[in-house]
């Protein structure tokens, strides 16, 4: 047996998995909060993840407690960009600024105007990601910082506790802008203008390879064996395209989770940080991937909900089956700022176009394409950054909703693929991943794809339509950044 453990934004997710794959059951963790002190703000307590995981495991444990028993290998994924500093004695120092937290737009702004950093790492420097938050706690709290022995990932904090191991893997170490992402290895210069040095990051191995074993204490109070290894794994994006068998050249998938993600894998390395599209290293060996990224899909429908007072499904049931042309009502689905195409962390979101006929079914259409719309953006910056889909497939909360999933297909004039019945995300990714490290399995002969339960079409007598309302949806940030 092989265990996947998936740190999410919201809690964590634990799965079980076979030799043959077969996913043997699963279980989640109650809720992690969120602390949103201020306007762009977003951080957690890393004690919650570690409570989280206890929660995720021992309700395995009560459902599967034999094939919990036979686990010999366990990968990790979880969300990307986290900064978790700890000191000396491997103690949290402060809550871990998230990935959706903007606060440090000034000091990426800064970082990103010295050249060497889009050169090395094939990236813009965004807010979210892990550089410049360490620029702004060295800016805003030099106490705090002066104490930095580690830098960890938030998934790798997990790996600490698991395994005691300072390490991280490339698909994750990726996202901080302190990777070459073409050497696979961290940069020292890059480290350095930010105050910071190699020996306060973790040490990198490949996602697929051995990252330390499960400390003798845990295995026993979870009733398993010893010697268990535990995966480098992967950050969440790189952790759901193992699940997926998104790993080779030209596969690609879209995410509908709390954020938007327009995932292809690459055979080589294709950096192009002018298009906001973030080239990172895959989790497995030699291969790379590009990826567009938008803050709010379901966070958006989900928003809209709690204004409406209606639930999420209750509110696309309302749209009915049958695709409608797009109304003069756009939504900018702009609610956390915007990464690709604009690298905008102060950017919101809007309505626009409302007249006396936008009720609530109007505006629900708005918000499901204006996302397809920015995922369109993302698809476009793909393009530029040379890379050409043909297909993709959905994953992702969002995903179930099958009036999104035409909207999304005719906004991208590409069919979307839906998996058979299963669940291919990051927890099984993780597991895969474990199974490999422990094994020493050929990746290619693990990650493979699901096979294909229902392709969606685009909705080719409503492309016109769907992309005037695109060119509109295009010409508004500029007219709403100017406002700004």
């Amino acid at each position: 047996m092989y265990l996947g453990i998936d740190l999410g934004t919201s809690g964590v997710k634990a799965m079980l998995i076979g030799a043959d794959q077969t996913v043997v059951g699963s279980a989640s963790s109650k809720e992690v909060t969120t602390s949103r002190l201020h306007d762009g703000w977003s951080e957690q307590d890393p004690a919650d993840w570690i409570r989280a995981t206890e929660e995720a495991i021992a309700g395995l444990r009560a459902a599967h407690p034999d094939a919990l028993s036979a686990v010999r290998g366990i990968g990790l994924s979880g969300h990307m960009h986290g900064a978790t500093l700890l000191d000396g004695d491997d103690k949290v120092l402060r809550p871990c600024i998230m990935w959706n937290d903007t606060r440090s737009h000034r000091e990426a702004a800064a970082l990103d105007a010295d050249p060497r950093f889009r050169k090395i790492t094939g990236n813009i420097v965004f807010p979210g990601f892990t550089a410049p938050k360490l620029a702004w706690v060295k800016n805003n709290e030099p106490d705090i910082f002066a104490k930095v022995r580690w830098v960890l990932l938030p998934k790798d904090y997990l790996r600490l506790w698991l395994a005691g191991e300072h390490l991280s893997e490339m698909s994750d170490s990726a996202g901080t802008s302190w990777l070459d992402t073409g050497a696979r290895k961290w940069s020292q210069e890059l480290l350095a203008a930010t105050g910071l040095d190699e020996s306060q990051m973790p040490g990198l191995v490949e996602g697929t390879a051995p990252a330390g074993t499960l400390r003798p204490e845990l295995a026993a109070k979870w009733g398993l064996g010893e010697g268990i290894v535990i995966a480098g794994g992967a950050g969440d994006n790189a952790a759901s395209a193992c699940g997926m068998g998104t790993v080779r050249e030209g596969t690609a998938f879209v995410s509908l989770g709390t954020s938007g993600v327009l995932f292809a894998a690459n055979a080589r390395y294709l950096p192009n940080p002018e298009s906001a599209v973030h080239a990172f290293c895959h989790a497995l060996p030699d291969t790379w991937h590009q990826m567009g990224v938008i803050l709010s899909a379901t966070d958006a429908l989900n928003w809209h909900a709690r204004v409406t007072g209606a639930s999420a499904a209750d509110l696309t049931k309302e749209l009915g089956d049958a695709l409608k042309a797009p109304s003069h009502v756009t939504f900018l689905p702009y609610l956390s700022g915007e990464r690709t195409p604009h690298n905008d962390a102060t950017i919101r979101g809007a309505f626009l176009g409302l007249g006396h006929e936008a009720d609530r079914t109007v505006l629900t259409q708005a918000v499901l394409e204006g996302v397809a719309f920015a995922i369109r953006d993302s698809l476009e910056a793909l393009k530029s950054a040379g890379t050409e889909l043909t297909r993709v497939t959905a994953i992702g909360g969002g995903s179930r909703s099958r009036y999104w999933l035409k909207s999304i297909a005719t906004a991208l004039d590409l069919p979307v693929d839906l998996p058979a019945d299963g669940d291919f995300g990051a927890a099984f990714g993780a597991a895969r991943l474990g199974l490999i490290a422990a094994t020493g399995a050929n990746p290619t002969d693990i990650l493979t794809p699901p096979a294909t339960a229902e392709t969606i079409h685009p909705e080719t007598a409503l492309s016109a339509a769907y992309e005037d309302a695109y060119q509109r949806y295009r010409r508004l940030y500029p007219a709403i950044r100017a406002a700004y």
